[in-house]
């Protein structure tokens, strides 16, 4: 089984990587962070633009998992970013078969907050074809969902 986390987290080493890193714990997995990848916004067509490279990694795993700090009381940038992007160019169950696990974490999340980014991504993998197997927003939760990978 091949595992991607997508870290949406400009901090390479923030709370973000380390929720990843709890769930993912003794399993192999790529790790590809957003920052380092030029993904201009949804409509814009620019050269070196990164976004191809980024959905093939994601048809090339098993299991996707997308790591997310709250922004703004939402997902962010980085993140929204990317699954704007998707809508258009990448048609609808391009992902089928695989898993999906979304992580967000910050300090103290509203439970607002978390039900509409969950509403979100569970809307993005259902779209795309990826079976969602649920979210994570604490060390505790990403050690009981890592059973479910």
């Amino acid at each position: 089984m091949s595992v991607l986390f997508i870290n949406g987290s400009p901090n390479k080493n923030g709370n973000t990587v380390a929720l990843a890193e709890t769930l993912l714990k003794g399993k192999t997995y790529q790790t590809l962070h957003l920052v380092d990848y030029k993904l201009y916004g949804y409509g814009q067509q620019f050269e070196g633009d990164q976004f191809s490279e980024i959905v093939e990694a994601m048809k090339a795993a098993d299991t996707v998992l997308i790591g997310s700090p709250v922004y703004w009381y939402n997902l962010c940038g980085l993140v929204r970013n990317l699954i704007d992007r998707f809508y258009g160019p990448i048609s609808q169950g391009a992902l089928s078969g695989r898993k999906f696990v979304f992580l967000i974490q910050g300090a103290g999340p509203e439970k607002w907050m978390l039900e509409k980014a969950e509403y979100t991504m569970s809307r993005f993998a259902k779209m795309y074809g990826m079976e969602y197997i649920g979210m994570a927003t604490s060390r505790a939760e990403a050690k009981a969902l890592s059973a479910k990978l």
